[in-house]
């Protein structure tokens, strides 16, 4: 019988982030530059409504008030960061590698399981099918939860949180496919839990799989130019979701649309990728 997924936590688990380094587009004269980090009862807790709203048998409604129950945790972080922090990206990148080491993945045993036996292209199909599914349907739930709130004026405010959770947990679910179609692909991400969640993310900012011979090929997210474009990406996806700030329910159509587009450049860049390294290394798939 398969082992049950493993959270991408490592043993070493701690605060990942160096506050010496300062988030592109901040200036020096900014007192505030980022929020503490998550506790780990609240990392595990935002880990755990990804997982819900990654899961396409969660109806809408219920993603909504996941997203919302969400929002209260990021609001309280934004707050403390203040809004130099959120709009230069840094914000957003800390949360998701607050997250990401808790995010469950599955390896090549368990997605075959779940997918009835599919095995190489047609399990990736299969794995980048419900990713997509997913995003996209976080997409149409932020989308209602922005277009309820429209016009209320006292509420305006909170509606960019709405789009920085929606960020949020689409980047989360889509490190969570890289880190499967590494898998899927048979190219090993040694390390830690933490050190592999902490690659995936790379990975993800990247477009690009992470080789086992080329370990450098991927700037770690710790460095300064890692964390540069780690959140140069999640502002960029953060700005591609402003659509969904359209009044009534267009909002949530835009949304879905564009995470849905957006998820399968990912995987469609990733994969490429992927059939690359193992070329190269000659680490092929078990089906070549």
């Amino acid at each position: 019988m398969s082992n049950p997924p493993i959270p991408l936590q490592g043993d070493e688990h701690a605060n990942h982030r160096d506050p010496s380094i300062a988030p592109s587009g901040v200036l020096a004269s900014d007192s505030i530059i980022s929020a503490d980090p998550l506790s780990d009862s609240e990392a595990r807790e935002v880990a755990k409504i990804v997982e819900s709203l990654g899961d396409h048998t969660t109806s809408r409604s219920d993603k909504a008030k996941q997203l919302v129950k969400l929002s209260g945790i990021v609001g309280r972080q934004a707050r403390r960061a203040g809004a130099t922090a959120v709009g230069s990206g840094k914000f957003l990148a800390d949360l998701l590698l607050d997250a990401a080491p808790h995010i469950p993945i599955r390896e090549l045993d368990l997605l075959v399981a779940h997918y009835n036996g599919l095995t190489g292209e047609a399990l990736a199909d299969a794995v980048i099918r419900n990713a997509k599914r997913a995003t996209m349907g976080v997409g149409a739930a932020g989308g209602a939860v922005a277009a309820a709130e429209w016009g209320a004026m006292p509420m305006l405010l909170a509606i960019p949180i709405e789009l920085v959770v929606e960020t949020l947990v689409v980047a989360a679910i889509e490190v969570k496919l890289v880190a499967e179609l590494h898998a899927v692909y048979a190219v090993p991400v040694e390390g830690s839990g933490t050190q592999r969640a902490i690659a995936f993310t790379g990975s993800w900012a990247h477009r690009r799989g992470v080789d086992p011979l080329r370990p450098w090929a991927i700037p770690s997210v710790l460095g300064i130019a890692g964390r540069q474009a780690l959140g140069k990406r999640m502002i960029g996806r953060f700005a591609r979701n402003l659509g969904t700030m359209v009044p009534f329910l267009i909002g949530a159509v835009v949304g879905a649309r564009i995470n849905g587009s957006e998820t399968e450049r990912l995987a469609s860049a990733l994969r490429d990728d992927l059939r690359r390294i193992g070329a190269l290394s000659r680490n092929s798939p078990p089906w070549a």
